[in-house]
């Protein structure tokens, strides 16, 4: 009798666990879409952090975590498409596009990297550098469908730039929870660099 109380016991509490790290990730989500921006989809939210299995019982600095993970593993494969691009594109024009759209996400990778290292010090200076990183990483896509407009040419990269800006969009909203609760080390969302979020 003993052993069959422990057991429910447990797999109550395993429950009340699973259901409390559930409703941080869509808590998480309800707020992204809430705060930063009218258009931002909350399925899309769901379904970025569940590609991930350990987001099922993540907290919102394990979010901030796996976010960089997967916008990492975004911005290497846009990377490498780029690189493909280069080999076979004509155009001058477009070829200096894509080369600058290259470098961009050379330099992305770098700025989640940075992120990364912030979020897992665990100190407030550590997640301020992540949120910068974050934003800087931002650039990457946004400079390049930039790049392409100027040219007045449809863009090559315009899903995988949506993707990144997207994700990593909601990757730094996360991360930006992170922060102390006061204005001096919290900016308003407004100000941040998701606010050119757009999922449509």
């Amino acid at each position: 009798m003993k052993l069959l109380q422990a057991t429910v016991s447990l797999l109550v509490f395993l429950l009340a666990c699973s259901t409390s790290n559930a409703s941080v990730l869509h808590d998480a989500c309800q707020s992204f879409v809430a705060i930063c921006y009218k258009d931002a989809d909350y399925g899309y939210c769901v379904k970025f952090f569940q590609a991930n299995k350990e987001s099922a019982t993540a907290d919102h600095r394990g979010l901030a975590v796996i976010g960089t993970k997967i916008i990492e593993a975004t911005a290497k494969s846009t990377g490498s498409l780029i690189a493909t691009m280069l080999t076979s594109e004509k155009n001058q024009e477009q070829l200096r596009c894509l080369v600058a759209c290259g470098k961009g996400y050379l330099d992305a990778m770098d700025e989640i990297g940075k992120a990364a290292k912030g979020i897992v010090s665990r100190t407030d200076g550590g997640v301020e550098d992540a949120v910068t990183a974050l934003g800087g990483a931002l650039d990457a896509p946004l400079d390049c469908e930039d790049g392409f407009q100027k040219l007045h040419k449809p863009s090559p990269l315009a899903a995988e730039d949506g993707r990144l800006r997207k994700e990593t969009s909601i990757t730094l909203f996360v991360t930006w929870t992170l922060l102390p609760q006061t204005k001096a080390l919290r900016p308003s969302p407004i100000d941040h660099p998701y606010r050119y979020l757009n999922t449509k």
